[in-house]
């Protein structure tokens, strides 16, 4: 597992700081930098419900837009956002919010805004390298929600990736995919599957019209799990955790690292891999991946399957919640 890490993880470049102090740091420069009436709109008390109010639609939200910052002040808010994500992330971020534009001009004014601007920042909390805090960076097909806990833990779900459209098929950005490689890695791999293994994959020939869990505060597994990565042959294996690290692969080493060794623990040979709809590109299809602790889901079905949303679940560590209730355990002991 070790040279698995490193061949994946290995590429990425050093940061000078934990993670947790880089965070405190880059949220306090940011807050630093708004003024009163900004600030006001960018902060919440850490234990405000407005702390699960996620979603990934085009939709006015709690927090400071982009369009309303200095260039100084966007800058510090992006900043931000590259503590907690890879340079993989970070590029298929900056790729969602520019498609925006791409909307824009598709739809003509026909459809909802379409802004790059419209992405906000929210910090629920005092940022500090010692505290529990958090913070969001939100918009249209995006939603990164970091939970940091007593200094010393992240968590980075519920987090939410999508593109509109899949592929762009006019323009100059023609042939873009942003999430390209997850849907073609979800579709080797379950072209690669016998007969026998496709029977239990396979858990309908219609896909849903939308991922199962939407934008819920809190899930459960979803049923039926689909095919376990025990009973594919060793070449599936691998295919099978290729992918799922290209979801952990979004965010940084040292969050990914500990991610994969929680699924790991876990037993890796109990995550299953559930698909949903045709095997062509083109037709509409979902896949889904589900652990014991985890659960991503992949839906290409808007748009004639030219829309993708993915998104990655943890069932007990949503917004820190088992990391929060150990902690608020432990104190209380003490």
């Amino acid at each position: 597992m070790l040279v698995l890490l490193a061949g994946v993880f290995g590429p990425w470049r050093a940061l000078a700081h934990e993670p947790p102090e880089e965070m405190a740091e880059a949220a306090q420069d940011f807050l630093a930098a708004l003024t009163p009436e900004q600030k006001s709109k960018a902060t919440f008390p850490f234990a405000d419900a407005e702390r699960e109010n996620w979603f990934f639609v085009p939709r006015a939200r709690a927090g400071l837009p982009l369009n309303e910052m200095s260039a100084s002040q966007h800058d510090l808010a992006l900043a931000l956002l590259r503590t907690g994500l890879s340079q993989r992330g970070y590029a298929r971020a900056e790729a969602v919010m520019a498609l925006e534009d791409v909307l824009k001009e598709l739809e003509q004014g026909r459809g909802p805004r379409r802004d790059p601007g419209l992405y906000y920042v929210t910090i629920f909390g005092g940022p500090s390298p010692t505290a529990s805090w958090a913070w969001r960076f939100e918009g249209h097909h995006l939603s990164f929600n970091f939970t940091i806990v007593n200094g010393s833990h992240i968590v980075f779900a519920p987090s939410f990736i999508g593109s509109n459209p899949g592929e762009v098929l006019n323009g100059p950005k023609k042939g873009l995919r942003v999430l390209g490689e997850e849907e073609d890695a979800g579709r080797a791999l379950v072209t690669s599957l016998d007969e026998a293994q496709r029977e239990i994959a396979v858990i309908s020939a219609t896909a849903p019209g939308e991922i199962i869990t939407g934008n819920a505060k809190r899930i459960d597994p979803l049923a039926p799990a689909g095919l376990r990565a025990a009973q594919m042959s060793s070449a599936q294996r691998a295919q099978f955790l290729a992918l799922v690290k290209l979801y952990i692969a979004r965010f940084r080493p040292e969050i990914a690292d500990a991610t994969l060794s929680k699924i790991t623990n876990a037993g890796f040979d109990k995550v299953c891999f559930a698909w949903a709809g045709g095997f062509a590109p083109g037709e509409k299809h979902y896949y889904r991946i589900q652990g014991p602790t985890f659960l991503v889901e992949f839906d290409d079905t808007q748009n004639q399957a030219n829309h993708i949303h993915t998104v990655w679940r943890d069932f007990d560590g949503d917004f820190g919640r088992d990391l929060l209730r150990e902690h608020y355990l432990s104190d209380h002991a003490h």
